[in-house]
């Protein structure tokens, strides 16, 4: 078992850690990443290959070059998956846009101009062990770092939990959309975007 008092090291994704990645997206996501890949799965092919190649991807959101990884003792606890929103995002196209989507990137184009958390996510036996935390502060750095307009993410209205912990760090829920969930099986009814623009 972990201890509060072990060193958490933070640095830079790299492409050999698109497994740890694959997983700690699918963690963030609440299983929304994997369901996705298995749509795009071929036939007898794993999903989770597909979340490793896209985590191995040199471009694209989901991709190692836009995460940090969180580390204890060597191995990976956790990820931050982030980049900057453009401060003028362009309207979604409904045409071309799968609906699942639309609702989120809705949300994003309300925030733009800020250091967008696209995840974030620790393994169950590293939590309570300021992991998360310090991902965060790594975020929060880098977003004034760039003299952006704070920090955002997009949290699902179910995962009161996490809600609590941002608002905690000076989030506040500015905005809503219905979740589009197709055979996605969750709780939550709503996508709900959260802005901090004041980041430590």
């Amino acid at each position: 078992m972990n201890r509060p008092d072990q060193q958490v090291t933070i640095r830079a994704a790299r492409k050999g850690d698109c497994d740890a990645l694959a997983r700690l997206i699918n963690i963030a996501g609440e299983g929304l990443p994997l369901y996705l890949w298995r749509q795009m799965a071929g036939t007898g092919e794993d999903p989770w290959a597909i979340g490793r190649e896209r985590a191995a991807r040199d471009s694209g959101g989901f991709s190692y070059r836009n995460s940090i990884v969180a580390e204890l003792e060597g191995s990976i606890a956790g990820a931050l998956l982030g980049y900057p929103l453009a401060a003028e995002p362009e309207a979604p196209d409904p045409a071309s846009t799968p609906p699942m989507f639309m609702p989120l990137l809705e949300l994003e184009n309300l925030a733009g101009g800020t250091w967008y958390v696209n995840a974030v996510a620790t393994f169950p036996d590293a939590r309570g062990l300021g992991v998360g935390s310090q991902l965060m502060a790594w975020a929060g750095q880098r977003a004034s770092a760039l003299g952006l307009n704070g920090m955002s993410l997009i949290v699902a209205d179910a995962n009161r939990g996490a809600r609590r912990l941002y608002k905690r760090l000076g989030y506040a829920e500015v905005a809503s959309r219905p979740m589009v969930k197709e055979r996605w099986q969750n709780p939550a009814e709503y996508w709900v975007l959260m802005v901090n623009n004041e980041p430590a």
